[in-house]
């Protein structure tokens, strides 16, 4: 751990260089990129450093308690701090997911239920929709079919929020089919029904990162459509994608011209040809060891959302909790917290069996 984290001393020390250099300032990409890499390095540096000036102060007061037993209380808070900064290092060298600082493309799709899932998917929506407000992040809606009720059959919703602690490190555990028990607004005997929505979580690719051959796409247009089929305007402007290597389409509708439209759908290809292109390498790398929690494939019941009883609970890692009028409110940091504690204790536990054996 410590010999990785050496490297990563010397690493930290060039790009610190490479900052005071005024040269690296005229390409201002290249300076971006080290200045990003810079600060993914500071907390991990600075951990270093204090833990070997630590473990030379508990050296020392040893040394001294041999000879004056009054230096043995400090020696042992000392290597009590010591190995507190050794569990913060080991967390700090886990290999950050590479898309963390991403923005992502969600979408949350009605399931089976009708009316009544349709509504719930509404409700995710606007639920994703207010956690992004609570972090200070921006939502810009791609497309989206609303129901009669004023629920959602689909959307798709660009969630922009950068940084160590950006979009995607949050909000990519939310993958996968989320379950609602309540009592619908259309039941009329006041029975507890049972039904489901989709979420799928992409890191928005850049259009330099994924290229699309205009020959791969089939694109189809047709006139938008409102609550219940209805024609809401009368151009066709809503424009459907498919990618005819992988079969998935992707449509848009929201804007008022097929070109805005046509946009839109390939910034949602883009993300899904990413987010697919990056699973097959995960599966192919077989020495790789992939999070319990990170890849979630929709068909997979994740969380179920009980309104009678105010309970969330997340079925991947265990989690309840009571609080489910707050969570639908947009405080999701509980839930989140629990996933990414579960992510990281799988990823520590793949380290550690990476390890030669000594």
């Amino acid at each position: 751990m410590f010999e990785a984290a050496e490297h990563l001393r010397a690493e930290f020390a060039q790009l610190e260089s490479a900052l005071a250099d005024p040269d690296v300032h005229i390409d201002l990409a290249r300076a971006r990129r080290v200045g990003r890499r810079y600060a993914e390095l500071s907390p991990i540096v600075q951990a270093y450093q204090e833990w070997q000036q630590t473990s030379e102060d508990e050296e020392a007061a040893r040394e001294l308690s041999r000879e004056d037993s009054s230096f043995a209380d400090e020696a042992d808070q000392l290597a009590k701090h010591r190995e507190e900064l050794e569990a913060q290092l080991q967390k700090l060298l886990v290999p950050r997911d590479p898309n963390d600082g991403r923005d992502i493309i969600l979408e949350v799709k009605a399931g089976e239920g009708g009316e009544e899932s349709a509504l719930f998917a509404g409700d995710l929506l606007r639920m994703y929709q207010r956690y992004a407000e609570r972090r200070g992040w921006k939502t810009e809606i791609l497309d989206s079919t609303v129901t009669g009720l004023g629920g959602i059959k689909d959307a798709t919703v660009v969630v922009k929020g950068r940084g160590a602690d950006g979009a995607w490190s949050r909000l990519k555990y939310e993958g996968g089919v989320h379950r609602v028990q309540r009592v619908p607004v259309t039941e009329s005997q006041g029975r507890i029904h049972t039904s489901a929505a989709g979420v799928l979580v992409a890191p928005e690719a850049e259009p330099v990162e994924v290229q699309i051959n205009d020959n791969d796409l089939k694109v189809d247009v047709f006139r938008s459509s409102g609550p219940g089929g209805q024609s809401v305007n009368t151009t066709d402007s809503a424009v459907r994608i498919t990618h005819l290597p992988t079969g998935i389409v992707v449509s848009c509708q929201n804007e008022k011209s097929q070109l805005q439209n046509k946009e839109q759908a390939l910034r949602v290809l883009r993300a899904r040809l990413l987010a697919q292109a990056e699973a097959e390498a995960d599966a192919k790398a077989s020495a790789e060891r992939r999070s319990q929690v990170r890849t979630v494939d929709r068909s997979e019941r994740v969380r179920t959302y009980n309104f009678p009883e105010n309970r969330i609970s997340d079925h991947r890692v265990g989690y309840r909790a009571y609080n489910l009028d707050q969570v639908i409110d947009g405080n999701l940091d509980g839930v989140i917290d629990a996933l990414a504690a579960a992510d990281l204790e799988a990823k520590l536990v793949g380290a550690g069996d990476d390890e030669p054996a000594s």
